[in-house]
């Protein structure tokens, strides 16, 4: 049975829609927003915050999809450090966002096979494509795209998520090998998003700070754990390219476990589909030189890691970024963690 549900702007308001709330807001097309001017090569306040509904979400075994919807709107893609702007098409009449995660932890999974989201209405397909693995900084990790409808209606939407293939830990090893498919109704009405709440932050944007995270009841955020979080035996932070890195040496079966995680600044948010290398020194000598495969783990959630020879405390860690977070970037990080120097921290 679909529910419908108002995701509030954290801050802004206690409950019910955000449509409307003591003037602050107003419904408005992102085509009359320009760009923040001179936008910093950092995390930055965009040029407004806006709301989204609620469509649905769907369960099968361990993993739920949960399905979103907002006003259309700009994006960019990265390949490589080479970021490309995706501008709005006058066809366009929602961007969906769906999100993919373990029911049991809430952990969030960004899935490396990808996603593919099918919009049907009376059994025939109206828009199909495969949303990009995304980063905004209202919900962090998603997949999400435009979409062009034909009209107000009742549409049935399918999710098909992929399976996952990077590294499982924990109560994890051995889930998510799978595809997997749910199906979703949704009611749409032009009207209905055109409520959606719109703030332009005319004060605020372009500043080195970020727009704070939804209040989700139904969907998780794919938040990073802190350091006080880890059972581990030591954990370190530094900093690089505007992106903190997280680094644990936890205990594991097969020997000292080097984990790194990487995470935006402000929200805490995880950082996928990026190519990591790490070098280990003890007195001077070389312990461990090679890449960190990405995993993931109820603990540990997204991040790269693996077995080390050994540990003893002390060591030097160098950190290499082979390549910056490959997702589609929300405005306020489309010019973030693309330029990331290799950063060093004693553990």
């Amino acid at each position: 049975m679909q529910r419908r549900d108002v995701l509030k702007a954290s801050g802004l308001a206690a409950a019910g829609s955000l449509a409307g709330c003591n003037g602050l807001f107003e419904t408005q097309s992102l085509r009359t927003v320009p760009l923040v001017e001179d936008r910093p090569d950092a995390v930055y306040v965009p040029s407004h915050v806006e709301g989204m509904e609620m469509i649905g979400m769907g369960t099968k075994g361990r993993r739920a999809v949960g399905l979103m919807y907002s006003y259309p709107h700009r994006f960019w893609t990265v390949t490589g450090t080479r970021t490309e702007k995706v501008s709005l098409r006058e066809e366009d009449s929602v961007h969906l966002m769906a999100t993919v995660w373990d029911v049991e932890t809430k952990t969030v999974l960004p899935v490396d096979a990808g996603v593919t989201v099918d919009v049907r209405r009376d059994g025939e397909s109206v828009a199909k494509r495969s949303p990009w693995p995304m980063l905004s900084q209202n919900m962090g990790f998603h997949f999400g795209d435009n979409f062009a409808l034909d009209g107000d209606g009742t549409y049935s939407v399918v999710v098909d998520v992929g399976a996952t293939s990077l590294a499982r830990r924990g109560s994890f090893a051995g889930e998510f090998a799978d595809p997997l498919s749910v199906e979703i109704p949704f009611e749409y009405e032009q009207a209905t998003r055109d409520e959606i709440t719109f703030e332009k932050l005319p004060d605020r944007k372009g500043s080195r700070d970020a727009l704070s995270p939804m209040q989700m009841d139904m969907v998780p955020l794919s938040t990073a754990p802190s350091a006080g979080d880890l059972d581990a035996m030591t954990t370190a932070t530094t900093e690089s390219g505007d992106a903190t890195f997280l680094v644990a040496v936890v205990e594991d079966d097969d020997g000292p476990y080097l984990a790194v995680s990487p995470r935006t600044p402000y929200n805490r948010y995880v950082m996928p589909l990026m190519s990591l290398s790490a070098t280990l020194t003890r007195d001077g000598e070389t312990v461990f030189d090679d890449a960190l495969p990405a995993a993931i783990g109820p603990s540990l959630d997204y991040h790269y890691g693996t077995t080390i020879p050994s540990y003893e405390g002390g060591e030097e860690l160098t950190i290499t970024v082979d390549a910056p977070p490959q997702v589609s970037r929300h405005e306020g990080y489309e010019t973030a963690f693309l330029d990331v120097p290799a950063a060093t921290v004693t553990l």
